[in-house]
């Protein structure tokens, strides 16, 4: 038999859980389907120091858990599967896992993004250990480091920028001679007197030793696209500035999404362009990225089913 909710938050972290508070609070039945990775990507970092109420920091498996409970103290409820297909063509909306059928009047869409990454096998040794994607949220536990970061676009020249208030030097590495970077702000990288540039190299490995029982990064190997030689290099961080991939596939030939299939919503509102439907979080935002700012579009879809669903 179909189970019913009056509103189904497909994806958890900080959006999806903080939609969910909102709308239970409201009364009305909220199911969050938590998919793959329970507590989004916040369940690979290892110390959020820059959200407001955690003065001494909180792992960020942690701050998800705590999320968790105060949606559930409201009356939400998590579903541990992932949604496979959904129909939006049709009121009440339907959403498919694997095991069940589900329908629901409105409908917050809090999938986030996924960090691009190498897929090397060292790689993952190291997530959250002296590898991360942003450069905001993790820079400053890198202060007076010898810093890495991988990319050649306007994201990877932002992350280095920013990475200069923290560590010793900051070195780009990219795989090419030529940058997709815009002129101005590959010109404001070379400019700066903390960053250098590598290129014609990929990093082959990550290196590191046992601190406090757990992997630290301490060097990586560089291998030159050219020539094939391999070199060591010092590193207390690699930051990632080749993009994030928005989990939108789901909803592909349904809803309008922008030329990086990041969901596009009305302006200043989480609206999407199929009444009932809303898009809260990193799915929709390729600016900002924060959970403080995804928790926000969270609470603004929250609002904005409530409205609706009293329209109704």
């Amino acid at each position: 038999m179909t189970k019913h909710y009056k509103v189904a938050i497909i994806g958890s972290g900080p959006a999806g859980f903080t939609s969910g508070i909102y709308t239970s609070r409201a009364n009305y039945s909220t199911a969050i389907f938590e998919g793959m990775q329970p507590g989004g990507q916040l369940m690979i970092t290892t110390d959020v120091e820059n959200f407001p109420g955690f003065p001494e920091g909180i792992a960020g498996p942690e701050m998800m858990e705590v999320f968790r409970k105060q949606a559930h103290k409201f009356g939400a409820v998590s579903i541990y599967e992932t949604i496979i297909k959904v129909d939006f063509t049709q009121k009440p909306f339907v959403l498919w896992s694997d095991n069940e059928e589900y329908t629901a009047d409105a409908v917050i869409i809090a999938t986030g993004a996924t960090a691009r990454r190498l897929r090397i096998p060292s790689e993952g040794d190291f997530w959250g250990r002296g590898i991360s994607a942003c450069a905001t949220c993790d820079g400053f536990f890198y202060r007076d480091a010898k810093i890495f970061v991988v990319g050649g676009g306007d994201t990877a020249m932002e992350e280095a920028m920013y990475l200069t208030h923290f560590g010793e030097s900051v070195t780009i590495v990219h795989r090419r001679e030529g940058f997709r970077a815009s002129k101005i702000m590959l010109e404001r990288a070379q400019n700066h007197p903390k960053i250098k540039f590598i290129t014609n190299a990929v990093i082959e490995e990550f290196l590191g030793s046992i601190k406090h029982g757990q992997k630290s990064l301490t060097h990586i190997k560089l291998k030159d696209t050219r020539t094939g030689e391999i070199t060591i290099h010092e590193a207390g961080g690699v930051f990632y500035g080749i993009g994030h991939e928005p989990n939108t596939k789901l909803f592909e030939g349904m809803l309008d999404m922008d030329e990086h299939n990041y969901l596009v919503t009305a302006p200043d509102s989480t609206k999407t362009k199929i009444h009932g439907i809303f898009a809260a979080g990193d799915v929709q935002d390729p600016v900002y990225r924060q959970a403080i700012s995804a928790a926000g579009s969270g609470c603004m879809a929250a609002i904005e089913v409530d409205r609706y669903l009293q329209e109704l």
